[in-house]
């Protein structure tokens, strides 16, 4: 079983418009343009998971109508995944992306979510340390909602892995330097360096070397650390190497959509069904991550799927 925390969900509204340009009127007549699906990057690889056969729990906050509508949509998806969110006053977030298939772009508006109050966040709190004694590993990623202090994702991976639980992160650099700042460590680490100018550590990524530097010092600390590099590879750390895995053709960067997710849903297939073989866990990831991108929309693939991919990237030592 696997625990995914997704501490600020959303409704995801996938909108696909060729040729998108800001200040223009769009009517959309054709319903296969514009879909809506469970969202937050936790709530994603639950669902991803699902395809692969593994129940997941899936926690965090979620308030009013639009909170009502994200789990019962997400209870339809898989009966592979449990819902065990703490509801709050407020309304759960939406998350728009704009796709843009001509251009190769999206355009994401993301709101802020529901304020979480000091009980909420305890109430969650014991949940979270109950369903730990149900759980083989946990992930971690995305957003913190309004109220909630940074350091809440430390203190997640703390009773984790005081308790001898596998954890997976995924967060910005800035929740990852306070997540990576106290004794205990997450086990992989995958930075969302999404629009950020600076790494974790203030860490300037400009050239390959330093993708393969911020790759190792977040490796010092985890056990594995992947970094994505130019869009179409990733590094791959641990304290025996580092590798670069690279895809062995152009990805539509308007079909990313979903693929971090894929990835890392991988990587946690992989670890629950082989166990903690690092570098064939972030091959199956990659491999994950390319199936998602073979579709437009927000996409999580089957097994099948993922091990065709294998024959699309290559995998070469760098230290």
């Amino acid at each position: 079983m696997v625990l995914t925390v997704t501490l600020n969900p959303a409704l995801d509204r996938e909108i696909f418009i060729d040729d998108f340009q800001v200040n223009k009127l769009y009517r959309l007549r054709d319903l296969s343009r514009s879909q809506m699906t469970p969202g937050g990057k936790g709530i994603n690889v639950s669902i991803a998971l699902s395809k692969l056969g593994v129940p997941s729990v899936a926690t965090g906050f979620v308030g009013g109508h639009i909170g009502r509508i994200l789990v019962e949509e997400l209870r339809k998806i898989s009966n592979l995944i449990t819902t065990n969110f703490v509801y709050v006053d407020g309304e759960t977030r939406e998350n728009i992306e704009i796709i843009d298939e001509k251009n190769q772009t999206i355009t994401a508006i993301n709101f802020p979510g529901p304020e979480i109050g000091e009980d909420d966040l305890n109430h969650f709190l014991r949940r979270y340390r109950m369903t730990l004694s149900k759980v083989d590993c946990v992930v971690i990623s995305g957003s913190i909602p309004l109220g909630v202090s940074e350091d809440v994702c430390y203190e997640l991976v703390r009773l984790a892995r005081e308790k001898g639980i596998f954890v997976f992160v995924e967060q910005t650099p800035r929740l990852l330097e306070r997540t990576l700042a106290g004794p205990e460590y997450p086990n992989v680490v995958k930075p969302d360096l999404r629009g950020n100018h600076l790494a974790p550590f203030g860490m300037e990524l400009k050239t390959f070397e330093d993708y393969v530097r911020l790759a190792e010092k977040i490796a010092e600390k985890s056990q594995v650390a992947v970094v994505s590099y130019e869009v179409k590879n990733d590094i791959v750390a641990t304290k025996d190497g580092v590798w670069i895995i690279k895809s062995k053709e152009e990805i539509d960067a308007s079909h990313l959509l979903g693929a971090g997710d894929a990835y890392v849903a991988g990587m946690v297939y992989y670890f629950v069904t082989h166990g903690a073989n690092f570098l064939e866990m972030a091959k199956f990831g990659f491999a994950s991550a390319l199936a998602a991108t073979r579709r437009k929309e927000k996409y999580m693939p089957d097994l099948e799927a993922i091990k065709k991919e294998y024959d699309h990237f290559t995998v070469e030592r760098v230290k």
